[in-house]
């Protein structure tokens, strides 16, 4: 029961049988036939399909929560025995806002310092995919944006608050002042993160509360991408200021607050609520409750 639940969750995310199949490491015939035996199993149909997946049924929509559950609990239950066997050992996934990815390496470093066994792979991507890959169990934590959006049922650890910096180089516009309005950086050549993500939708509302309509000439999904165009003085970015510190510090690079208003945002860690939490996850949260209580991110 455990595997065909696994499989029709595959389907779910995937939405296509040969891609779940691929995903779930198995041949399409195989995966179409569990769904069929579990259908059987629970009486009712899961999976509208003709020729093809078309959708969930209602019943199929109800069943996928229970699946999320179960599939959860169980792997649960198999990583606490484990870890009574051998300590702490496995593989963290994480999936990160890209303006948080600077203080990753805060939490990483001393967990793995406390638990060496333990492995991590660390993606980045929006906040919308952030919670669709926590609701579907293909990933562990994330960190994010804990304001503004919708979180849903998550258990959150406030890290760090976001302040706006101009981002640009020495001798360009607004690059000798103390401080730049939101309206004075909406007049000069912008560089920023795309549309999908919660920052940029969080500067364009404060552009727009600013009463002044942003259209950048260059976009990225990556800070790397972002501050190697400021570096070449044809451009300037809005960054909060632990990111633009994280790249270092260059004399022809000038971090200058952005005032009125002084926006503040809070990210931090987030793990689906659930009670156990599995023993990985439970480290890794104590972990970023250490790291909040000494102000470390603030």
């Amino acid at each position: 029961m455990i595997d065909k639940l696994e499989f029709f969750i595959a389907l779910a995310q995937e939405r296509h049988f040969g891609r779940a199949a691929e995903q779930c490491g198995i041949t399409q015939p195989t995966l179409s036939a569990a769904i069929k035996q579990l259908e059987d199993q629970l009486g009712v149909m899961l999976v509208n399909r003709g020729s093809r997946y078309q959708s969930l049924t209602p019943e199929g929509q109800r069943v996928l929560e229970w699946a999320r559950r179960i599939v959860g609990d169980s792997r649960t239950m198999h990583e606490e025995m484990r870890a009574a066997r051998r300590g702490l050992v496995g593989h963290i996934r994480l999936a990160a806002v890209p303006t948080t990815l600077a203080m990753v390496p805060r939490i990483t470093a001393p967990f793995q310092e406390k638990h060496p066994e333990v492995t991590f792979s660390i993606l980045s991507t929006t906040s919308l995919k952030i919670l669709g890959l926590l609701e579907n169990l293909e990933i562990d934590a994330g960190l994010t944006y804990l304001e503004n959006e919708p979180l849903g049922r998550v258990t959150s650890v406030p890290l760090q608050v976001e302040r706006y910096h101009l981002v640009t180089a020495a001798g360009t516009e607004l690059a000798d002042r103390e401080s730049v309005t939101w309206k004075e950086v909406g007049g000069i050549r912008l560089c920023l993160l795309t549309a999908d993500m919660q920052n940029r939708r969080i500067i364009n509302q404060h552009f727009a509360e600013a009463g002044v309509t942003v259209a950048p000439t260059l976009e990225s999904n990556s800070m790397i991408v972002l501050f190697s165009h400021v570096r070449t003085g044809h451009w300037s970015s809005i960054m909060p200021y632990n990111v633009g510190k994280s790249f270092g510090f260059h004399d022809e690079i000038r971090l200058i607050p952005i005032v009125e208003p002084d926006a503040q945002h809070t990210v931090g860690l987030v793990a689906t609520h659930r009670e156990p939490f599995t023993p990985l996850v439970s480290a890794l949260l104590h972990e970023a409750r250490i790291l909040a209580e000494a102000q470390t991110f603030r």
